[in-house]
């Protein structure tokens, strides 16, 4: 709605009446017209030099001064009002927020009150609000961004970090362990194996942890005193001329980067044909499922006859061959097991050929979020790899293939020296 509009001649009037009556109140009453306008027109025409006050005229200036008094009071109950409906827009808009948050906790009620406090609005107003006292809010700022410290104990993590940040599998680290107990490291004790494995295997590895995996393998200095059941045989050199007459078995680890976990993959492979007979694939790899996996590879070769010729199955020291649960197993099937010496990969050179292909052509090339998709994966893998996937040793066909033309029979051209 637009104010009145009030022409010069009135304005001029109204000043005259003023001037000679000394009463603001009563010319006011007789036009209409607030005091607050009139007082407005008066102190413009002072600006202007249009009116001067005659000596004397006190009613005239105390009427001034009231008037200036009243609007001084507006102004200040304005203000309060603005400043009221100021604060219960804000009281709103901050409700609304909580209430988008059912039961909002204390976080919740932090990120509120920084949200309105860094727009300018009172902190203390703010916080009366959200109904969260100062010193808890600026103590949960001064803490933000903070990593909160871990809680101890717990199930332990399954694998530590190397000098790049690289995360090396718990059994991966037992394994460096027996190749440390079987080398330099055969007096030490776990307080000095954790420093043989942070100088020879960059691992950042503390003593709590290096005295649990020693006390899983048993070979705590104080246990070292039993005896295998079985006496170990070191792999000798040898000439492979057909299927079935050398196996090597090893373990490969992947990770499922969604859930923050290694599992296994213990492959068994025939030295001349390439085929991978069989594997385990799993969040644990023991020495049963080892057995099992040997056991199963000579069925499908058709091996576990009486009168069967078995193949020597070689593998490296790893904790699940190294078993006396294994061993016996080997022993009771009548397989030659044979281990190679410690820290020499290319008396494996086959498996660990086959490891790199699965490294680099399946495992790298897949960020797994879980592990039942990483099954999958390997499965089809491993029947691309037996199947399809062209050998260039192999004279460029697929190692079933190869098995399968080659069969029972001994190459006089085709020899391996392993």
């Amino acid at each position: 709605m637009r104010g009145k509009t009030y022409t010069k001649e009135l304005k001029e009037e109204i000043l005259r009446e003023v001037r000679e009556v000394g009463n603001v109140s009563l010319v006011s009453r007789r036009h209409g017209i607030s005091k607050s306008t009139i007082f407005t027109w008066i102190r413009k025409s002072k600006n202007r030099n249009e009116i001067k006050v005659k000596p004397g005229r006190k009613a005239l200036v105390e009427g001034e001064k009231e008037l200036e008094y009243e609007l001084t009071e507006v102004t200040k109950e304005n203000d309060q009002l603005k400043k009221l409906l100021g604060e219960k827009d804000l009281e709103i808009a901050i409700l609304k927020d909580l209430i988008k948050k059912s039961n909002p906790q204390l976080k919740n009620k932090v990120e509120i009150a920084k949200k309105y406090i860094a727009q300018g609005y009172n902190a203390v107003f703010v916080l009366r609000i959200v109904k969260l006292s100062r010193s808890t809010y600026y103590y949960s700022l001064s803490v933000e961004g903070k990593e909160k410290a871990k809680p101890k104990g717990g199930k332990p993590k399954g694998y530590s970090l190397d000098n790049e940040d690289k995360k090396i599998c718990d059994e991966q680290i037992k394994e460096f362990i027996i190749e440390a107990i079987d080398g330099d490291a055969l007096n030490y004790g776990y307080r000095k194996i954790t420093y043989h494995l942070r100088r020879h295997y960059s691992l950042k590895i503390n003593q709590k942890k290096v005295y649990r995996l020693c006390k899983e393998l048993g070979i705590l200095k104080g246990q070292r005193v039993i005896k295998p059941k079985v006496k170990r045989t070191i792999a000798i050199n040898r000439t492979i001329t057909g299927s079935n007459q050398l196996w090597e078995m090893d373990i490969k680890y992947g990770y499922v980067q969604g859930e923050d976990k290694f599992f296994y993959l213990l492959n068994l492979i025939d030295v001349f044909d390439r085929s991978i007979i069989g594997y385990h694939m799993g969040l644990h790899c023991e020495a049963k499922d080892a057995a099992a996996l040997l056991r199963k590879c000579l069925i499908k070769r058709n091996l576990f006859e009486e009168g069967a010729k078995k193949p020597v199955i070689r593998t490296d020291n790893g904790p699940q061959f190294v078993s006396n649960k294994f061993s016996e197993c080997c022993e009771k099937i009548k397989v030659e097991h044979e281990r190679i010496p410690v820290k020499t990969p290319n008396k494996n050179a086959h498996i660990e050929s086959f490891h790199r292909i699965l490294e680099d052509d399946c495992l790298k090339i897949n960020e797994f979020q879980t592990y039942a998709e990483a099954y999958e994966i390997v499965n089809d893998f491993m029947e691309f790899y037996n199947n399809r996937r062209l050998h260039s040793s192999l004279r460029f066909v697929a190692p079933n293939e190869f098995y399968n033309l080659h069969f029972g029979e001994n190459q006089t051209n085709i020899q391996i020296r392993v």
